[in-house]
């Protein structure tokens, strides 16, 4: 398995390779920049490969964002990214890990599930079952 870690702004990220699988590890409420880098990774990987398989949310609870600009940046990425996921595992013990499943179910094609945040490991499998 290669995988190729990066330490951005609030955000930790790398993607599984062969697996396709982006994992995202939110530390902070998070920013413009966070997916500035963050879309940039996904889009080399996706300039050789079809799609991502899944992508790993993983936070104890959810940080937000740090301004409007972070959350425009992440509308941007979701909008730009989404057709090209297979599966999203929320990885959180956060309360509204529920209503963001519910409400993304509208915006993206991507199969969405939510797990407890220690059952990173059983999210990981369903995300490698896609």
């Amino acid at each position: 398995m290669t995988k190729a870690l990066m330490e951005d702004h609030m955000l930790d990220y790398s993607i599984m390779k062969p697996e396709g699988i982006l994992v995202l590890k939110l530390h902070a409420p998070l920013s413009k920049e966070d997916f500035a880098g963050l879309g940039a990774a996904v889009d080399a990987y996706l300039a050789d490969h079809p799609k991502l398989h899944g992508v790993l949310i993983q936070s104890r609870k959810f940080p937000g964002w740090e301004n409007f600009g972070g959350f425009a940046a992440h509308m941007h990425f979701v909008r730009e990214h989404h057709k090209k996921v297979d599966r999203v595992a929320i990885v959180t013990d956060s309360p509204i890990a529920g209503m963001a499943e519910s409400l993304a179910k509208h915006f993206i094609s991507a199969t969405i599930k939510h797990f407890p945040f220690a059952d990173d490991a059983q999210a990981f499998a369903w995300l490698e079952a896609a």
